[in-house]
């Protein structure tokens, strides 16, 4: 005898219809935006400093890590604060659905456990379009000769699910807090700690060794944790936790080459030119030259 099954039709709560830019900014410290206005939604996440945001004739300080959306038809525009450099994510998309409405005006916390998804917006958008460095003015993005596959749909679903659940996360309030963590998470909090210290010493040299007496953690243990969660060992996440120091002191400061190598205590200035160049694809004069021009 045959058996019939019930075909579950899925609810879409929001689709994304079409992506209209992607950016990761790496602002001078002075930056000012120009006006703008169009037909389709944008979302703007403060990764790293401060953003001064103005809509409508209203302006609020956008703090590192979080977000704002403007609506279809808000005049809004954007500058640093003259202190920080800050490095901004935006993503600007279409999106029909009455749900999308939630996000009007909307200015949120996002948590870092979401970081990934938007890293993953991030890493699909330059694998799949021909994007500049850094251009405000972007109009239109080209696909790449050989776009990876998936890469567009990919860059949609990551999308929809960063919106859900940035919408269960502020509609959902949870009273118990759990009291043990599962393994996955326990993990994470490690790599976090160990990334927490490695900004607070970030202008000294460290060790392995050093990290894992202070912290009080087996050495093979936590190398082996940490490249699970982060995906690179502890010394190389370092180096580029070092880098990216270099490149807000470079658009923050007038500082030398030299001196920002010595600062963060580089072996020397050839050695974090090199080091600089193999992790951005720039010298550190290249570097601040296109940051003061705005590229």
């Amino acid at each position: 005898m045959e058996k019939k099954y019930y075909k579950h039709k899925i609810e879409n709560l929001l689709v994304i219809s079409k992506i209209v830019t992607i950016h990761y900014f790496e602002f001078d410290k002075n930056f000012v935006s120009h006006v703008e206005s169009h037909d389709f939604w944008e979302m703007v996440y403060a990764y790293k400093g401060d953003l001064i945001c103005s809509s409508n004739g209203n302006e609020v300080l956008l703090k590192e890590g979080e977000v704002i959306f403007y609506k279809p038809g808000v005049t809004h525009a954007h500058k640093a604060d003259g202190k920080r450099a800050p490095n901004v994510f935006i993503i600007s998309f279409e999106c029909k659905n009455e749900a999308i409405r939630y996000f009007e005006d909307r200015h949120m916390s996002v948590d870092k456990s979401l970081l990934h998804i938007i890293f993953a917006i991030i890493e699909e958008s330059k694998r799949t379009f021909d994007l500049p460095y850094s251009d405000p003015d972007l109009k239109k993005m080209k696909l790449l000769e050989n776009p990876s596959l998936g890469g567009q749909q990919l860059i949609k679903n990551y999308l929809e699910l960063l919106l859900i659940i940035l919408m269960r996360n502020e509609t959902e309030r949870d009273s118990s807090e759990a009291v043990f963590l599962p393994r996955e998470q326990f993990d994470e909090r490690i790599s976090d700690r160990v990334i927490e210290y490695m900004k607070e010493h970030i202008t000294e040299r460290l060790s392995v060794s050093d990290i894992c007496d202070i912290l009080h953690y087996n050495k093979s243990y936590i190398f082996r944790q940490f490249k699970k969660t982060s995906g690179s060992s502890l010394m190389a996440y370092f180096t580029k936790l070092k880098i990216q120091k270099a490149k807000e002191m470079l658009r923050e400061s007038e500082m030398s080459v030299a001196g920002i190598s010595d600062a963060l205590s580089f072996d020397n200035p050839n050695y974090f030119s090199k080091t600089f160049k193999k992790i951005t694809g720039f010298t550190p004069s290249v570097y601040r030259k296109m940051r003061r021009r705005g590229k």
